[in-house]
């Protein structure tokens, strides 16, 4: 076991200004949703999503579930969406009712598969859900065209990808409406929360009366709705961290151009051209393993060498108990390879330079042990 101090996989960023902006926002005595959300979300909008119209919530299954119910979709409905993510964004859509479809993803950017996906449409197609998974993004202009030629609508699912871009326009703003996730360990936080992006005024308006019991005017209820209002404390947080997003994403891209310089036995990431990554995650290939064999890759960076690092994801979507009935009839070949081979090293702003020179060191020498 290593004495050194263990270098985390992820590491929040909360300073004095995020304490400041708490404290200011108890010392008003209005502490739910009011006025520091409505800043938050016209912000957010500005910086990140080129204008559209943003509604926060709180938290970014909330965002996904109620852009869905927003945009219409329910009972009898099928949404295609990758299994190789985070179960939120398919339980989002069983959570309306209707049906996750599951397509396989591309091998290099680990984001949903246009041919798969134009494989899955059938005739109860609803929407198209890419993830622009670890910071990448996925290859709208080619899912469009899926979603344009099945008459469908298409989602994002941006809970990882803060200020990521396709051929010079911001992820959140191709689909019907997209989420981004304000979790601790995301590129930016409010503490908890999500912000949905929507692409028109009748979609931003359905998110608003959903999230608040269904009512824009108190006690002029329209429809049945829920409680899923974000906090103004929660939104201080994050108007704090808005203005620190871009730096932060910058230095994540100057640790990933160093990872990818030095580190060698490992597939690195790829970035598509024309795209902006903001690596979320810094996820490598360990070509050929197996999931055990990755597993002990992960434990002999933390016992020798204090490097924490992350799988995300071990257990495709189709494939866990509470997904498993939505499982496809065929194989996703690229999913399953991932879900044995990926490893994600640390990558966040807070790393050293010592930092990343040991985290070279350690994954150089675990990897050619091995090898």
């Amino acid at each position: 076991m290593s004495d050194l101090p263990l270098i985390p996989a992820a590491k929040p960023v909360i300073g004095e200004e995020e304490r400041a902006a708490v404290d200011r926002v108890l010392a008003s005595g209005m502490i739910a949703q009011g006025p520091e959300v409505a800043a938050f979300e016209e912000e957010f909008s500005e910086v990140l999503v080129g204008g559209r119209t943003c509604v926060a919530v709180n938290s970014g299954t909330s965002g996904l579930h109620l852009g869905l119910l927003a945009a219409g979709i329910g009972a009898g409905d099928e949404v295609i969406v990758p299994s190789f993510t985070f179960a939120a964004t398919a339980n989002s859509v069983a959570l309306t009712g209707a049906t996750p479809v599951f397509a396989d993803i591309e091998a290099d950017t680990f984001c949903l598969d246009p041919e798969s996906v134009r494989a899955a449409v059938t005739e109860r197609t609803a929407g198209i859900m890419p993830v622009h998974l670890y910071g990448h993004p996925a290859a709208m202009d080619e899912l469009r065209a899926v979603a344009e030629e099945a008459g469908v609508q298409l989602f994002e699912d941006a809970a990882q990808a803060h200020g990521a871009s396709y051929h010079g326009d911001p992820v959140g703003s191709f689909g019907s409406f997209a989420m981004f996730s304000l979790y601790p360990t995301k590129n930016m936080t409010s503490g908890e929360g999500g912000m949905v992006a929507c692409g028109d005024e009748d979609i931003a308006r359905g998110v608003r009366l959903l999230r608040n019991q269904g009512m824009e005017k108190q006690y002029a209820n329209e429809i049945v709705g829920f409680n899923a209002r974000m906090t103004d404390v929660h939104a201080a947080i994050g108007r704090v961290q808005l203005g620190k997003v871009g730096a932060w994403t910058a230095q994540r891209q100057a640790n990933a151009a160093f990872l990818d310089a030095h580190l060698v036995g490992v597939g690195t990431p790829v970035v598509r051209r024309g795209c902006t990554h903001v690596y979320h995650q810094y996820t490598v290939r360990l070509e050929g393993a197996t999931g055990a064999e990755r597993d002990r890759v992960v434990a002999a960076l933390r016992e020798e060498y204090a490097v924490g690092s992350g799988v995300y994801y071990p257990i495709p979507n189709h494939e866990l108990v509470s997904l498993a009935r939505f499982a496809p009839a065929g194989e996703l070949p690229q999913t399953a390879r991932a879900a044995a081979e990926v490893l994600s090293l640390p990558v966040h702003p807070s790393l050293s330079e010592g930092d990343l020179e040991r985290v070279v060191t350690a994954v150089n020498a675990v990897v050619a042990a091995g090898s």
